[in-house]
């Protein structure tokens, strides 16, 4: 992609930006009062964030991210450039998208899992990224692939070519190739398999022909992921995503499971406080299952996506109430599969999905706005992906949710990458992050602030979720509690409707009466008078006694 083109796309984006209400590309006075209104109630609060697994994550794709050294491609240095941004933000937690060497853009196909692709970077580059983010404070975990690897991956070379050898009737020897036994080779066709060219073996591959299944099965498979993951331990990473687990034994979940239990016993015997978080692609009554093998987190995603709860909450699809009852049935399916040791990992969107700022035709930047909050206020590990909290757009093939990391309209400045090289080219529908950063009705600053919140209250991350009775279909009351002693219970208020609506001072729980922080999508304020409590449109307001 030609820097000189993507620049003249950018630069339109940004004309068409500097147009939509609510953007951040530019300030009123009148509209700088909404978020003023924010600060001066949510910058009463002083940050109070346990040391605990129950963190705020950012998901970066490091090749589209920030580019340290002028070839087009983000890397690790650019991230540890960028830790101060990420660090304002409130971000207390990176999870970096795959950085092992492998032959695709996205490096899900790994070919090495003890190196740092050269596009990346270096093993030193890690270690110093590593180091930077733990003096700020900043957990790192990474992604971490077993359900497959790369065909480039030498297990599989070796397997191929050994097989390749053999001839017609010649039964295959483990003891002659022991990679033989690290996938799943098969004489026959079956569902999931490719025939391995040249030859007239098959092998599975679920997802595509480039990404052989591994046979985890295998306890020689088993002891090079322990010292895959004591690699990465070693070098200082403080947990790891977990790739595809539906895929592991696909169709056989008490296996996944099983095995899930034994990757999340081994990890934590090397140490204890390593966090794990795993994708399982299902609804809740599946993935809730998943938390019986005593992995901390699985991915919420009956809330993610242009078609989850979130999403319909926004659009109106699903009422306040309803969005208050799904939070209160995914705590109690996933403590009752974890025996109340689980943590929820909420999430809006990432590198699947199409990016949030294309669900809400017609969009003025409230609704992105909102759905970041409804996100950030949920209990658990919460999870935003780069970009999101800038609102750009992405949408299609993968590539194109996967595009660079908005930081100016000129594409050709200091740290711009130019992205994966299929992607296509489409304007962006808000400002870049330097214009964001200087509107403080910014969508930018919109989950600043809500970070804050989340950062100033324990119990927005930790509580438990109780829906209150004077609940409908516009406005959720709820309170969250926790058995610490140490941690406040408070009561959050939030107007799901894109109008005002008022309830009255006696409908919020007894004794939470102090207002301690707000969320307001625009420039109308919350307010207390004669008993009644007026919620501007798809606003939040957190109450404590």
């Amino acid at each position: 992609m030609k820097k000189r083109i993507l620049s003249a796309v950018l630069t339109a984006a940004l004309a068409l930006s500097t147009l939509l209400t609510g953007c951040g590309s530019r300030t009123t006075g009148k509209k700088a009062e909404a978020v003023s209104y924010m600060e001066s109630i949510n910058g009463k609060n002083k940050e109070n964030v346990p040391d605990d697994k129950y963190r705020t994550t950012y998901e970066i794709f490091v090749g589209s991210f920030y580019d340290s050294n002028g070839d087009g491609v983000g890397d690790l240095k650019g991230v540890e450039e960028k830790l101060d941004y990420i660090k304002g933000l409130g971000f207390n937690q990176i999870w970096l998208m795959p950085i092992c060497p492998s032959p695709t853009y996205h490096k899900y196909d790994v070919s090495d899992y003890m190196a740092v692709d050269k596009e990346y970077g270096t093993m030193e580059d890690f270690k110093n990224l590593v180091a930077a983010c733990h003096k700020k404070g900043i957990k790192l975990i990474t992604d971490l692939v077993l359900n497959h690897t790369s065909v480039e991956h030498p297990w599989f070379k070796k397997a191929a070519e050994y097989l390749k050898s053999l001839k017609d009737g010649q039964k295959p020897d483990p003891e002659k190739c022991k990679y033989i036994k690290y996938y799943n080779f098969s004489r026959e066709e079956d569902s999931g398999y490719k025939q391995l060219y040249g030859s007239r073996w098959y092998y599975e591959a679920q997802f595509w022909e480039g990404m052989p299944d591994l046979n985890l099965d295998n306890k020689e498979v088993r002891n090079e992921i322990k010292k895959i993951t004591d690699f990465w331990l070693d070098k200082g990473v403080d947990g790891f995503r977990l790739d595809a687990t539906t895929y592991y034994y696909t169709g056989n979940e008490k296996k996944n499971i099983a095995f899930l239990k034994w990757l999340n016993d081994e990890v934590k015997a090397k140490n204890p406080d390593a966090y794990i978080v795993g994708e399982c692609w299902a609804d809740l009554t599946q993935y809730a299952r998943y938390y019986q093998s005593g992995v901390d987190s699985f991915f919420d995603f009956d809330f993610a996506n242009d078609e989850g709860t979130i999403a319909k909450t926004v659009s109106g699809q699903t009422s306040a109430k309803s969005f208050g009852e799904e939070m209160v049935r995914a705590q109690d399916e996933i403590a009752k599969n974890s025996s109340g040791r689980g943590i929820e990992a909420p999430f809006y969107t990432n590198h699947d999905m199409a990016r949030s700022a294309g669900y809400y035709p017609g969009d003025d930047g409230s609704k992105t706005k909102f759905a970041e909050g409804l996100n950030l206020m949920m209990s658990g590990s919460a999870f935003v992906y780069y970009g999101e909290e800038i609102g750009m757009k992405g949408s299609g093939k993968d590539e194109n949710k996967r595009a660079p990391m908005y930081w100016t309209a000129d594409s050709g400045a200091k740290g711009m990458t130019e992205g994966p090289k299929d992607m296509e080219l489409f304007k962006m529908k808000y400002a870049p992050e330097d214009k964001q950063a200087k509107s403080q009705t910014s969508i930018l600053n919109y989950v600043k602030q809500a970070i804050k919140l989340r950062n100033s209250f324990p119990a927005i991350a930790r509580g438990k979720v109780r829906v209150e009775s004077a609940s409908n279909d516009s406005i959720l009351i709820v309170t969250k509690t926790s058995d610490d002693s140490k941690i406040k219970p408070l009561a959050i208020v939030y107007n799901t409707s894109d109008k005002p609506k008022t309830l009255k001072t006696s409908d919020l729980p007894d004794g939470y009466n102090k207002l301690k922080g707000v969320l307001t999508v625009g420039k109308q304020q919350i307010t207390e008078k004669d008993g009644t409590i007026t919620m501007p449109k798809e606003s939040i307001a957190v109450y404590q006694k």
